[in-house]
């Protein structure tokens, strides 16, 4: 574990929801249905970082580029010796797509520091994406 940052004590820290709570105040969210008007618009793309077990269990959203968590940022730089063909430049809005819309909101942060000043996240994951009837697919 590492210590608190200089000057705080551990009780100091933010807990997680304070820290989901500064990090959104960051970039505006995305719902289900505005995520999928984009993508269908072709103005962003769609990344899920949900682990494999989690796709197995409940599917996959068409034509969403899966990267997992782990490698998220080494695939999106765009300047990265590592990056995916579809990391084309900063200004590509990135959409990032986890199980509830927790883990997606510090992706998104991340992506932020990146320089991807575009990057968001979807409100209520692919949890919410599948309750607005949008498309999924058998993994």
């Amino acid at each position: 574990m590492s210590a608190p940052p200089v000057g705080r004590t551990a009780e100091q820290a933010p807990g997680i929801d304070e820290l989901l709570e500064r990090v959104r105040a960051g970039y505006e969210r995305i719902g289900a249905r505005d995520a999928y008007d984009a993508v269908r618009a072709g103005d962003a793309l769609l990344v899920d970082i949900r682990y494999a077990a989690l796709r197995e269990r409940d599917g996959l959203i068409p034509g969403a580029l899966v990267v997992e968590r782990n490698e998220l940022e080494w695939r999106l730089d765009p300047r990265g010796s590592h990056r995916l063909p579809e990391a084309t430049g900063h200004d590509l809005r990135v959409v990032v797509v986890c199980d509830e819309g927790y883990a997606s909101s510090l992706a998104a942060e991340s992506l932020h520091r990146l320089g991807l000043h575009r990057a968001t996240d979807l409100v209520g994951g692919f949890q919410a994406w599948r309750a607005a009837g949008l498309p999924v697919t058998a993994a």
